[in-house]
């Protein structure tokens, strides 16, 4: 198990991540267009990354560390992308995290996953604060940031090495007392 329930949305259901997703998971997260747009998933993607990913999703979760998210068509049940938030309940914060299938990017899915993640971030897991990045000139996912309520507070320069290259990342945030559905 990766997630304590299902959320719904208008479009979609998010619901936990299991091993009948690897499948889907190496095909969407394997596309070398989302590997570049992502701190942490390789490319090539491969079963046994994705089944990596899930032992510690799943470990991470039993810990109370996070919270990861299968994002699905709610219609159709297909998985499209995963979302998830890496929590520190000391501090009653969180890292927003999360990836989409190129299929489906445009659509909005993304920004209404993350408004139901942050909702369910903020009244389920009390949470204070809720930041997240990207990379530098990513304008999609710094799009669906803002369309949180998330402000820009800075951005660390060359602050991961992606590929053999130091890339700057921009830093978002948004506290509980901003969010509004």
């Amino acid at each position: 198990m990766t997630a304590p329930q299902e959320l719904r949305t208008a479009r979609l259901l998010l619901r936990s991540l299991n091993r009948e997703d690897i499948p889907d998971m190496v095909r969407l997260a394997g596309a070398r267009e989302v590997a570049a747009m992502t701190i942490r998933i390789p490319h090539p993607y491969t079963e046994t990354d994705a089944a990596k990913f899930l032992a510690l999703a799943e470990e991470s979760f039993a810990g109370g560390l996070d919270v990861v998210f299968a994002i699905t068509l709610a219609e159709s049940g297909d998985l499209i992308g995963a979302i998830g938030l890496h929590v520190k309940r000391a501090d009653r914060r969180a890292e927003l995290g999360f990836w989409l299938g190129t299929a489906h990017w445009g659509k909005g899915y993304c920004t209404e996953a993350a408004r139901a993640v942050v909702a369910f971030g903020f009244e389920t897991l009390k949470l204070h604060r809720i930041h997240a990045s990207h990379f530098a000139g990513n304008t999609a996912s710094r799009r669906v940031l803002e369309k949180l309520g998330m402000r820009h507070e800075g951005c660390s320069r060359e602050h991961v090495l992606k590929w053999e290259r130091f890339v700057d990342l921009e830093n978002y945030a948004l506290l509980a007392s901003e969010f509004s559905l």
